[in-house]
């Protein structure tokens, strides 16, 4: 018996328990990511309304072009209008990203493989992200591209080097991805898809409806901070004087998705899964 108890000492420390590691947590995500059907199709419903918008909205504008329409045109705006279409279905995919795993009861041996829950999450959430900026700017700039190869043909398109236009390009794949984390971000507190989407678009649009409420005087300081108001001046090549910079309407947005996603991660420790 002594010699069986020393054996399995040995063996003990010669293979110690491995760990499973971030980049395999990462690898993971990543898998459950791509592999999922509904990320192609949301995806190809956010290439085919930005792009088709822009096409439609460009090929009007010339056919129906007059020289007084050029005063006051926000070509790059104008081409990235159908970014807010995408916006819904990238945001409904940050929603199923996670409570997919909930509906399934999948999430139940993703945290039994990994039992740090926020570590889990947080990746999750990273790999989300990490996706809808490559789409996101992708998408910005190819549909820019387009729409002002189309406008270029009554000379009102204009090009990345003009004023503003490099930031709103950019700025494009930026909104997207910040939609996207609000969208995460409820969707892991509230871990239910449906409620989760009701909550995502009631947080995103309905504010602006309810500021409009509101007496003037307060009005005009309140609509600022609306998230979708304040996020989408990133989207003008002129800053609106009564909004926030784009910059800052940006960093507002983000930081909704921010302290909501680290008020779940919160709960995430404190309640089953």
């Amino acid at each position: 018996m002594t010699v069986i108890a020393t054996a399995a000492s040995e063996s003990t420390n010669t293979y110690p328990p491995r760990t499973i590691g971030l980049t395999n947590v990462v690898r993971s995500e990543w898998t459950k990511l791509r592999t999922v059907r509904s990320t192609y199709w949301t995806a190809v419903a956010a290439v085919l309304a930005t792009i088709g918008i822009a096409v439609l909205g460009s090929t009007q504008y010339v056919r129906n072009f007059r020289p007084g329409d050029l005063e006051g045109f926000d070509a790059a705006n104008f081409v990235l209008q159908g970014l807010y279409v995408a916006q819904i279905a990238l945001g409904a995919l940050g929603v199923l990203t996670i409570t997919g795993e909930y509906a399934t009861g999948m999430i139940r041996t993703t945290l039994t493989a990994v039992p740090q829950r926020r570590v889990v999450i947080a990746l999750k959430g990273l790999v989300y992200l990490v996706a809808m900026v490559i789409v996101g700017e992708i998408l910005s700039f190819t549909t820019f591209g387009i729409g002002q190869a189309i406008l270029h043909a009554k000379h009102a398109g204009v090009s990345l080097s003009d004023p503003g236009v490099l930031r709103v390009v950019i700025g494009g794949g930026l909104y997207l991805t910040s939609v996207g984390l609000l969208a995460f971000a409820l969707g892991t507190l509230v871990r239910r898809t449906a409620g989760a989407l009701a909550s995502f678009f009631g947080v995103l649009f309905l504010p602006s409806a309810l500021i409009d409420l509101l007496p003037s005087s307060w009005r005009a300081d309140a609509i600022k901070f609306a998230p979708a108001n304040a996020g989408t001046q990133i989207l003008n090549t002129n800053r609106v004087h009564e909004m926030l910079g784009p910059w800052q309407g940006l960093g507002m947005l983000t930081l909704y998705g921010l302290v909501i996603l680290l008020g779940a991660l919160y709960l995430l420790g404190r309640r089953d899964a």
